[in-house]
């Protein structure tokens, strides 16, 4: 099912969300099922609980144009951050129509659990690190309007696609 994306000014955008637990409730595993069937409808690349109403930490990550599979991250976090930061172009779901340049470390570690509750720990780099951060600061509340250091038109999002 397509859900509703909630779009800025709600205050579920700006608050830290609940950790879930193990094993998955149906409700949990029908809302990332609707989660990854709405980031793709929106023609999005990453998605956040909280976009769509429900104050979890879970998130959805679809680069498959990229070539990497759609997947899932519950209860996700970065670990580690490289010093050195790269900017980029980033837009939300949330927030039509507002694209700015974001400064973010270019290599992360992050850790999370998938869908059978077994923890994953990997590195990411390049547009998959920038979309792990994007989507986690989500749901610690944090939105791009708060660490873009440059309004722009979207152009660069524009001619990725």
């Amino acid at each position: 099912m397509i859900l509703p994306i909630i779009k800025y000014p709600n205050k579920i955008l700006r608050k830290k969300t609940r950790q879930v637990s193990f094993p998955l409730s149906p409700t949990v595993k029908k809302l990332i099922k609707d989660m990854g069937d709405t980031v793709k409808k929106a023609e999005g690349i990453g998605l956040a609980a909280p976009q769509v109403g429900h104050d979890l930490a879970i998130i959805v990550v679809d680069l498959e144009t990229m070539g990497v599979p759609p997947f899932v991250l519950i209860n996700p976090e970065v670990v580690k951050f490289s010093k050195k930061k790269t900017d980029m172009e980033e837009g939300c779901l949330s927030i039509p129509k507002v694209f700015g340049i974001v400064p973010r470390p270019e290599d992360i570690v992050f850790k999370g659990y998938n869908i059978l509750g077994k923890e994953i720990t990997a590195a990411a780099d390049g547009m998959l690190a920038k979309v792990l951060q994007h989507e986690i600061d989500h749901i610690n509340g944090i939105l791009i309007i708060d660490k873009i250091k440059k309004y722009t038109q979207g152009q660069e999002l524009i001619t990725a696609k």
